[in-house]
């Protein structure tokens, strides 16, 4: 349990008061439209009407937070600031992009909600108007703005106009459409098997948010839903005057007709802050993407992985960043996040890149990878970096003990901790707070081992030499393999270093017992804070994430930190 609130406390905390500020602004605007102000508003709609207008209220407060989590400057700017002072609030910030589809389904949710109410609520003003009998109230109240010139509750201003005509002829209306075919487009491209499989759909129509927004500012300028004003509820009190509408107006009558109108718009109030912060942010991004990169080295790695090492001016990072990579002889519109594989102590920043769809492969052809000859400098591709950004990572040296588990190519964040460490540890002879690291590499097949082999070579070698030999414990999996490949290897068992790796650690077949591997570190490190970092596949995240929150040492906790951007 002490695992799990450690984990999960701040998150859960944080998840109930979203949902419970959303629930009060439901209820609390369902009951505004409750009072006497729409009572002649309701006589027409009934309980249509605060259905509308309470999820709009949510929607307003859901769209003020939908574009923060992508504000990725200004989640860096924060994270930085409370890193200092709290490193569980500093954790949240890494689930920014889980928070912001949470989000995106209340939006959904409320949208729903409100069009259902409203499709309700023109059917009413329809047969208001289709019903014309003036002994009724809904089809006098229907009938207001036609001969006095005063404004009108109903916006349906006869039984020839049809609600179809009225949708797409109003503000409301117009921009409703626009609204809702935007959320519909945004949310279906948004769904895994497309966002991977077609990603230039799924970033193409994400874009849409900007017509989304644009049409929400405007949606309320029409005031289609009207109340009656604070004045003529001096003149009409609808709890003394529905009842005798024959006599509104007459002389000697103490019920005027009444007067309506609709509420100002207020949507901007919500949504003019994060916009602006998200048009500083494109500023920033669009700043920093034209200022000149220069490729340095490019190497190409078995596994078709490609090595991009390059230089920017007043480039700063930290360890376990990533940077988003555009190359516009690729494409001038997509970016793409690459974690850094380099320390910050480099003279240079490098990103590892696995070639697994058409942009990949097109910058793999773009930089000579399909050439047996080496490519001139002068012949590679431009690029452009935006970043770097912070991710969970960077909070590896602030751990006494640290678990890295990287699955693939997901080891990227960890070559840059671990060269970091060389350079700290090794190198300049710093003293720094972690004092064990974990590592746990785990892979499909073998040539994925090779690019990465020469760093843990050199880092095996020079902390024997230092006498450190205990500081970084590495366990590499080979996790699917053919019968005549393991057993060869095995002839090969008894060798000094592996076969495979030529480390002097053996190289593991299958997948690792993390109840075991978690009770052995607990064992070794009472009374410690355990972080534990993942780099890798949502299934393996699950696993690892469950025996952070399960583990039975009672005097250890294991802190889980998952790369998500």
């Amino acid at each position: 349990m002490g695992n799990f609130v450690a984990n999960e406390g701040l998150s859960i905390f944080v998840i109930l008061a979203w949902l419970g500020i959303n629930a009060y602004l439901f209820y609390q605007f369902y009951l505004n439209f409750l009072v006497d102000r729409w009572l002649y508003s309701r006589v027409l709609l009934g309980q249509a009407l605060p259905w509308a207008r309470a999820p709009a209220a949510c929607l307003n407060f859901n769209c003020l937070l939908i574009l923060l989590p992508v504000c990725r400057n200004f989640l860096s700017f924060v994270r930085g600031t409370i890193q200092c002072c709290s490193r569980t609030a500093a954790r949240q910030l890494d689930r920014n992009l889980t928070f912001h589809k949470l989000v995106a389904y209340m939006i959904a949710l409320h949208t729903a909600i409100h069009i259902v109410a409203h499709l309700f609520n023109f059917e009413y003003f329809w047969d208001a108007q289709l019903n014309r009998n003036s002994s009724l109230l809904p089809f006098v109240l229907s009938e207001i703005g036609t001969d006095d010139g005063l404004p009108y509750l109903n916006p349906i201003r006869n039984n020839e106009t049809s609600p179809t005509l009225v949708t797409f002829t109003t503000i409301a209306g117009l921009t409703g459409v626009v609204i809702t075919l935007a959320l519909i487009l945004i949310i279906s491209s948004s769904m895994e098997v497309i966002r991977r499989s077609y990603f230039e759909v799924f970033w193409y129509t994400h874009h849409l948010f900007v017509i989304f927004f644009i049409g929400l500012v405007f949606h309320g300028y029409g005031r289609i839903v009207r109340g009656q004003t604070l004045s003529s509820l001096q003149t009409n009190n609808p709890n003394l005057c529905k009842d005798r509408f024959q006599e509104w107006g007459m002389n000697g009558s103490d019920c005027a007709v009444p007067v309506f109108a609709g509420n100002p718009p207020g949507t901007w109030m919500w949504v003019v802050g994060p916009m602006f912060l998200y048009v500083c942010e494109r500023i920033v991004r669009i700043y920093r993407s034209h200022q000149k990169v220069v490729i340095t080295k490019v190497v190409m790695h078995p596994s078709k992985t490609l090595e991009l090492q390059m230089k920017k001016k007043g480039f700063r990072m930290e360890v376990g960043q990533y940077v988003f990579i555009q190359c516009p002889s690729v494409s001038r519109l997509e970016w793409h996040p690459f974690t850094l594989t380099s320390a910050p102590e480099e003279d240079h920043f490098s990103a590892h890149i696995r070639i697994v769809g058409d942009w990949t492969q097109a910058l793999f052809e773009a930089c000579g990878g399909d050439k047996a000859e080496p490519q001139e400098a002068w012949k590679l591709p431009k690029v452009a970096i935006d970043g770097p950004f912070g991710t969970a990572s960077e909070d590896v040296f602030r751990y006494e003990v640290v678990m890295l588990v990287g699955a693939g190519i997901g080891v990227t964040p960890f070559a840059s901790i671990l060269k970091s460490v060389w350079y700290k540890r090794i190198q300049n002879n710093q003293d720094v707070f972690t004092k064990k690291i974990y590592f746990y590499w785990l892979c499909p097949e073998t040539e994925a081992f090779e690019w990465f082999a020469d760093l843990l070579q050199s880092l095996e070698g020079q902390m024997t030499e230092k006498g450190m030999a205990d500081f970084l414990s590495y366990n590499i999996y080979l996790t699917r393999w053919k019968e005549t490949e393991a057993a060869h290897f095995r002839v090969h068992h008894e060798a000094e270093n592996d076969p495979i790796t030529g480390l002097k650690q053996k190289t593991l077949y299958g997948k690792p017992n993390w109840d075991n591997e978690f009770t052995n570190i607990a064992s070794k490190h009472p009374r410690s804070k355990v972080g534990v970092f993942l780099c890798g596949p949502p299934a393996l995240g699950k696993s690892l994430e469950n025996q952070c929150h399960s583990s039975s040492a009672a005097d250890v906790k294991f802190i889980f930190n998952k790369e998500n951007f």
